[in-house]
């Protein structure tokens, strides 16, 4: 079975606000089947340059369902505080 993967990089603005986000994200992600695969802090760049020290890697069952949260209302509410909380870069994988 296919999976889609929806990964942000991430570089934290505002310490408070992105705790918010981060709180509030994972009840947006439930009705999707998705689920947290890893937080993480960049430990090196092996190749190349990579501006953000985190990541955040999210598992849908399929790229549908990662388009279909990334539009939902319930995501959708929390693009403002995310972008006052973090410069993030979000990208969709399929596997």
């Amino acid at each position: 079975m296919s999976h889609a993967y929806v990964v942000g990089q991430v570089t934290v603005k505002n310490p408070a606000k992105w705790d918010e986000y981060r709180g509030r994200v994972p009840q947006t992600l439930a009705p999707w089947g998705a689920e947290l695969v890893f937080r993480g802090k960049q430990v090196a760049a092996l190749a190349g340059e990579n501006p953000h020290p985190d990541i955040v890697v999210i598992r849908f069952p399929d790229a549908t369902a990662a388009d279909n949260w990334f539009k939902s209302p319930a995501y959708q509410s929390l693009i403002p505080l995310r972008e006052q909380a973090a410069d993030v870069l979000l990208t969709a994988y399929q596997a």
